[in-house]
């Protein structure tokens, strides 16, 4: 499953005065891990940074959903907060909800506004006790590669614990005289019709 990961790069970077300062920026990027993260940040930034990079921080971060409009590049992280009937009946308390998402817009009033409507299919009563600017400088989730790796590795894994399922199985099917060879043996002969019949 991916995660949103915050990764911290510092970098010497040409102002627009044509000065240059050392600086830490974060990025915020989706991965599958701590160690996909750092590969994807180099991959990503190798053709935008000039000279080198390194990276100083990568941290796991909790963000329900990213909403990007193509005409403004600063992100706010706005985080939304609802009550949840918590299992067990009428008598069971509410659990308090919080959730962060981050939008682009260019101000906190068009922040709220672009959230309000993001979420406006929501079938819940929640409010937006927080919106404040955030130092991200860019996002990168999956693309189709990303998804297509994401894709893989899931089809490896599925079929690992279908491979060791059946290895399981085939254990209990000959458990019985694994040890001897009895092809003459009633039992051998339910096995195969077994084997037919799955096929």
């Amino acid at each position: 499953m991916n995660s949103w990961f915050t990764v911290k790069v510092k970098y010497t970077k040409q102002l627009d005065n044509g000065t240059f300062k050392r600086v830490s920026e974060p990025y915020l990027l989706a991965a599958m891990t701590f160690t996909d993260a750092e590969a994807r940040i180099y991959e990503e930034l190798g053709s935008l940074i000039r000279g080198e990079f390194i990276v100083t921080g990568i941290s796991r971060t909790d963000i329900h959903d990213i909403f990007h409009y193509e005409d403004s590049d600063v992100w706010f992280k706005c985080k939304i907060s609802y009550e949840s009937q918590a299992d067990g009946g009428e008598d069971a308390k509410a659990k308090k909800v919080t959730q962060n998402f981050l939008v682009s817009a260019h101000s906190v009033k068009e922040a709220y506004e672009r959230l309000k409507e993001s979420l406006g299919g929501l079938m819940i009563d929640f409010q937006i006790p927080m919106i404040s600017v955030s130092p991200i400088v860019d996002i990168f989730p999956f693309g189709d590669e990303g998804e297509d790796r994401a894709a893989v590795a899931l089809e490896k894994q599925v079929k690992q614990e279908v491979a060791e399922h059946m290895m399981g199985r085939k254990t209990v099917f000959s458990a019985a005289g694994s040890d001897v060879d009895d092809s003459d043996d009633e039992d051998s002969v339910i096995e195969d019709n077994f084997g037919e019949e799955e096929e």
